[in-house]
């Protein structure tokens, strides 16, 4: 940065692109003797295929939150992308610094990414000098909350789990009773859009970021999707995290519950908070995330219904924590599991968007254009077609990890690995979330002007969702008929009178995949 440093420093406190909170008790007084050290390395850029957007918004609001250290009083070293000195690893990096500046202790924040936490943890085994390490003080949780939880259960729940984090941190709780007398409002959480009600304008960030975006272009990091650098949407500060967290709470918590799993091809956002890369890159904490919205709850009963707030609750409080959980739970077998054995690869569409699915289309082009597209969209169109197209979890964790800014890998691997593709066998979810078109037509307006046909299994027209979905449960037959939540769907199955016609649809679609 800008303020001249020393010669000498005792102690080099290493931040992270994910651990831009300046809320943590580093920084609650300014001390000389420690050096700040924040680094834009191609190891972090290009270890997957990242969106443009992505890569600027973490760059961003690095340098931003460098910027504000240093306003503070704090020494700060900041390598760019393309500085002489940088030799684009952590470790070679600290290795430099630690000499330039005669470095006497190494102290660095818990990583969330666990290939990071293995590195550092070896890093400072070969270190000569002292060194620690320090918690984020982001989450509700500690790492190893979730599995001491579940000792003594056989399986993972997340309803268990979310019901003790209510209870042990008093959220929307009534002495010891949840809120309105039930904790769950999922079932009322499930509507389709409706037209009349008018969704939020998001608030104009005035970023731009073109600076950014001529250093990554000059580096030739690897990257893809579309950007307006001179619009650039996403907050890359504090001041602008809290502003978008006070227009979603002001103007969407009215509506995000119900229409949480609604989906149209007019509004990529409807009334979701977009607050996941603040979260995330932890310019906001998940408690004053869930106090605002709590607190606005309160104070405006008459407008926003209790099933609204309780469900952005249990996505942070519940979902959140949850995935970070089985994450730390299961690392690093996780990574590998392919409990159906898919092998298929990544349809070249999912890089352009240039399908006649329209769901597809639709979420796909969207996911390019803006690196975001909200939980439903995930799961049950993109998420759904690459379970029900038997395609490689390796390949649909890199095009997640990759596509979505706020995709890191502890809360990617989790959700995709997991709740989508169902590879893990059902450590996370008690059930495959497959559908056929009839789930997603009632949740959106896509098969209005799709050209498949969403009610038609077999034919030219038939809708690929339609016959995959069978033929999804067919193959996986033994793995799948024992369970209790999907033993109805093999009953109903066996009883199709064109049975065999639909497989061998989905068996045509199948060989002809880059085609559909």
């Amino acid at each position: 940065m800008t303020k001249k440093l020393s010669h000498r420093y005792e102690t080099l406190r290493l931040i992270l692109g994910d651990q831009l909170n300046s809320k943590h008790s580093w920084f609650s007084k300014k001390e000389n003797g420690v050096l700040y050290v924040l680094m834009e390395v191609k190891q972090e850029s290009e270890y997957v295929k990242h969106h443009i957007q992505k890569i600027v918004g973490f760059f961003a609001s690095m340098r931003e939150f460098a910027g504000q250290l240093e306003s503070k009083g704090h020494h700060v070293y900041y390598l760019k992308i393309n500085d002489k000195n940088n030799k684009q690893t952590f470790d070679e990096n600290l290795d430099a610094i630690i000499k330039e500046f005669s470095v006497k202790k190494f102290e660095y924040q818990l990583p969330d990414e666990y290939r990071l936490d293995r590195q550092l943890k070896k890093y400072c085994d070969g270190l000569k000098i002292d060194h620690q390490v320090y918690d984020t003080e982001h989450f509700y949780t500690q790492r190893d909350e979730l599995k001491d939880m579940f000792k003594a259960r056989a399986q993972y729940r997340m309803e268990h789990f979310y019901r003790v984090m209510r209870r042990k941190h008093d959220v929307l709780m009534n002495n010891d009773k949840p809120e309105g007398g039930d904790w769950n409002y999922d079932k009322l959480n499930r509507e389709r859009y409706d037209d009349n009600i008018k969704v939020p304008v998001l608030p104009d960030l005035k970023n731009n970021v073109s600076g950014v975006l001529q250093d990554i272009q000059k580096a030739q990091l690897l990257n893809f999707g579309f950007i307006d650098a001179e619009r650039f949407t996403w907050p890359v500060n504090r001041t602008q995290s809290r502003k978008l967290l006070r227009h979603f709470i002001t103007h969407c918590l009215p509506h995000f519950g119900t229409y949480q799993d609604a989906m149209d091809s007019r509004h990529n956002v409807l009334f979701h908070s977009r607050l996941s890369f603040a979260l995330n890159t932890k310019q906001l904490s998940p408690a004053e995330v869930i106090e605002a919205a709590v607190s606005e709850w309160k104070e405006r009963k008459k407008e926003i219904s209790l099933p609204q707030v309780e469900g952005f609750v249990r996505q942070i409080l519940g979902w959140r924590e949850y995935m970070r959980g089985v994450y730390w739970a299961q690392m690093p077998e996780y990574e590998s599991m392919n409990f159906f054995s898919h092998n298929a690869k990544l349809p070249e569409f999912y890089w352009t968007g240039e399908t006649r699915m329209n769901c597809m289309h639709h979420a796909i082009r969207q996911s390019l254009q803006t690196a975001y597209a909200h939980h439903i969209q995930r799961l049950m169109i993109t998420g759904n077609f690459a379970l029900l197209a038997g395609i490689h979890p390796d390949e649909v964790d890199a095009w997640y990890l990759g596509v979505y800014i706020d995709a890191v890998q502890w809360v990617e691997i989790t959700n995709t690995r997991g709740m989508s593709q169902y590879a893990d066998g059902g450590i996370v979810g008690s059930k495959p979330y497959v559908s056929s078109a009839q789930y997603i037509s009632k949740m959106s307006n896509y098969c209005d002007d799709c050209y498949y046909k969403k009610s038609v299994k077999t034919g030219d027209r038939a809708c690929p969702f339609n016959s995959l979905y069978w033929h999804f449960y067919e193959r996986n037959r033994e793995l799948l008929q024992k369970n209790p939540r999907v033993g109805m769907m093999y009953r109903v199955l066996d009883k199709l009178k064109d049975k065999d016609r639909i497989l061998e649809q989905a068996e045509t679609y199948l060989e002809n995949i880059e085609n559909l």
